[in-house]
C-alpha cells in the first residue's frame, strides 16, 4: 500500500467521524460563508490528512501550524528536541499567524502527541492567539499512548474558549517503522564470533 493511500485510508474514518459533529452547523451557515477553521500541525503528515479531509468536508479555511525554525527531519532528533523544549517550557516562534482569527467562531485544532503531551508549537499557537469565546474541537493523533496530558494543556494555554470532547487516533507508523527496521538490522548483523 503507498504512503499516500495509506495516510487517506488512516485519515478517513476518522475525518468523517470529526466531520459528523459539524453537520447541523454547516447546514445552517449561509452558502459560501466560512466560520470554522482548521488549524493544524503535523511532522510525518498523518495529522495533515485529516486536517485536509476536514478542509474538504466541513467547509472550513486551512491553517498550517509551523514553528519558524523547523524541526529537524530525523525522526528521533525531533523527539529528543521536543522533550527539552517541554522541559524548559519553551515555546518556539510561529512561521506565521492566523491573520483573521476573529472571523472564526469554531476552531478545529489538530496536533500530534509528543512526550504525552501536546507539541510545544502549539502551545506557541494557543500563546500568539486569543480564542477567548471560540468553540475548540481538538483532533489529535498518537503513538499508542493516547492523548496524555495534552487537554489540560490546552485549556491551560487558552482560558477562555469552548472546548469540545477531543477525537484521539493512533497513528504511529514512523516510529512503528524505525522498530520493526532496528529488529531486522539486529537479526541481518553478522554476530561475533566467539574467542
Amino acid at each position: 500500500m503507498s504512503a499516500v493511500s495509506r495516510r487517506a485510508a488512516i485519515g478517513a474514518p476518522a475525518a468523517m467521524m470529526l466531520a459528523a459533529g459539524a453537520c447541523g452547523a454547516q447546514a445552517t451557515r449561509p452558502a459560501g460563508e466560512t466560520r470554522t477553521l482548521v488549524a493544524y500541525f503535523s511532522r510525518s503528515g498523518n495529522t495533515r490528512v485529516i486536517a485536509g479531509q476536514l478542509h474538504r468536508e466541513l467547509p472550513a479555511d486551512l491553517f498550517e501550524i509551523a514553528p519558524a525554525r523547523p524541526y529537524p527531519e530525523d525522526y528521533e532528533q525531533t523527539v529528543a528536541q521536543a522533550g527539552r523544549e517541554r522541559e524548559a517550557g519553551f515555546r518556539p516562534q510561529l512561521a506565521a499567524r492566523v491573520p483573521n482569527l476573529s472571523a472564526y467562531d469554531t476552531v478545529w485544532l489538530g496536533f500530534p502527541i509528543w512526550g504525552q503531551s501536546a507539541p510545544p508549537v502549539i502551545r506557541a499557537f494557543l500563546a500568539a492567539h486569543d480564542l477567548s469565546g471560540k468553540t475548540v474541537r481538538p483532533f489529535v493523533t498518537h503513538g499508542g499512548y493516547g492523548l496524555g496530558d495534552s487537554l489540560s494543556v490546552l485549556r491551560a494555554d487558552a482560558p477562555g474558549a469552548r472546548f469540545e470532547p477531543a477525537v484521539s487516533m493512533e497513528a504511529d507508523q514512523e516510529r512503528r517503522t524505525m522498530n520493526q527496521v532496528r529488529e531486522w538490522l539486529a537479526k541481518a548483523r553478522p554476530r561475533a564470533a566467539n574467542p
